[in-house]
């Protein structure tokens, strides 16, 4: 069986992702979902006339002879009203940020230009006519459109529709996500090794890699390497959830055992093994409405899946406008060799130089089972096939690892 190229992998994941359900959500609940339907304003912005600075509401009009010793009226804090004040006519009143301008007054003069003796302000300036006011509707007029659909929320976001009044939200429901980790030399962390076995990498890379993604309808559970182990677990997981991950069990090997016993369940085969270094023995497989990505025991094969068809996947699934992974272009720090069968991709460290130029430092200890340079990468380069070393300087595509 020929290899998939990474573009052709993408296409095949996206078409074979299952679309996941709209939902409403309170805005609080909504951080990191993809918006389902346009949001738009549901009140003006600012949502009345107020004011931007601590100081005194007048009549500009009041200055046009100086200096303008005005008395004081009422104090105007922010906060509700039951009506909107009235400034009385030749008069100021003290007024705090966010307060409502009073009917009567249509500026307002900032407290460090005036000076105050007991019941009246002096100022020896001219006000214009709106100085520090914030003006009614000046920024969102009420069912202004403030985002499309396809978008993931982020705090910002929240932010802004919160301001605007926005107290619930359509978008995709979160997918429910469960982990395999397989390998019976796996252990958890806690004991001493015996000879043969290794610590758990993958399931608390996994599982952290999701939960930064935003993600939190997760399990994980160890997964022996027997058929009848492999077939129960696989065969809950698909009827409980929208995407499973496995990590291992899923080369040539006797006991690799994902892919055989996912297609007796039913599962149709997507694609298996990718024209890439590392995460050549990636799998994916379809069971009604839920997708099987199968990834490689390696530690290092699975980073770099995660970070470039594990998202790939769940963007498509929640419908993101713009799936990812987000590619953009750096300047290479330090050579790299190339492959002559496979792309490959370099982990790197991302650094912006004076000259706002994105800087691409590899780092040691790039073997699939090397994790130790992940202190210090944040990124990885895709370097296309050649038997060649590109050297520092050259321009290439990189993509965050999402750590």
């Amino acid at each position: 069986m020929s290899l998939v190229e990474i573009d052709q992998a993408y296409a095949l994941i996206e078409h074979a992702c299952p679309k996941l359900p709209e939902v409403a959500l309170e805005l609080a609940q909504a951080l990191n979902r993809v918006t389902a339907a346009p949001l738009t304003s549901q009140c003006d912005l600012p949502p009345f006339d107020q004011s931007a600075m601590d100081g005194y509401a007048l009549n500009a009009a009041d200055t046009t002879r100086l200096p303008a010793r005005l008395p004081l009226a009422q104090t105007i804090a922010a906060g509700a009203h039951d009506s909107v004040p009235v400034l009385k006519a030749g008069h100021a009143c003290r007024i705090y940020t966010g307060g409502i301008i009073p009917n009567g007054a249509n500026a307002v003069v900032r407290q460090e230009w005036v000076q105050r003796d007991d019941a009246h302000v002096v100022i020896d300036r001219n006000i214009p006519v709106g100085h520090d006011l914030r003006r009614q509707g000046e920024e969102l007029s009420k069912g202004a459109h403030l985002i499309d659909p396809g978008r993931r929320l982020n705090a910002g976001h929240l932010a802004m529709l919160g301001m605007a009044g926005v107290a619930t939200v359509k978008v995709q429901r979160a997918p429910r996500i469960r982990v395999l980790v397989s390998g019976d030399e796996v252990i958890e962390a806690g004991r001493p090794l015996r000879p043969g076995e290794v610590y758990n990498a993958n399931g608390p890379l996994i599982s952290a890699w999701l939960q930064r993604s935003g993600y939190s309808d997760v399990s994980v559970e160890a997964l022996a390497d027997d058929e009848r182990a492999v077939s129960h677990s696989l065969d809950s997981a698909f009827s409980e959830s929208d995407l499973v991950l496995t990590s291992g069990g899923v080369s040539v090997g006797d006991r690799d055992l994902i892919a055989p016993e996912a297609e007796k369940l039913g599962a149709r085969r997507i694609l298996w093994k990718v024209a890439q270094k590392p995460g050549k023995p990636l799998y994916v497989a379809q069971k009604d409405q839920c997708l099987l990505m199968g990834l490689p025991g390696n530690p290092g094969s699975v980073l770099v899946n995660l970070a470039s068809f594990v998202r790939r996947a769940l963007d498509t699934m929640e419908a993101q406008a713009e799936p990812g992974p987000a590619i953009k272009m750096g300047v290479l720090r330090g050579s790299v060799k190339a492959d002559a069968a496979r792309e490959c991709w370099v982990r790197v460290r991302t650094e912006i130089d004076a000259n706002g130029v994105m800087g691409l430092h590899p780092q040691t200890g790039q073997a699939s089972h090397m994790l130790s340079n992940l202190a210090r990468v944040d990124a990885i380069v895709r370097v296309p096939r050649g038997d060649t070393v590109l050297p520092a300087g050259s321009l290439l595509p990189w993509l965050s690892l999402g750590l």
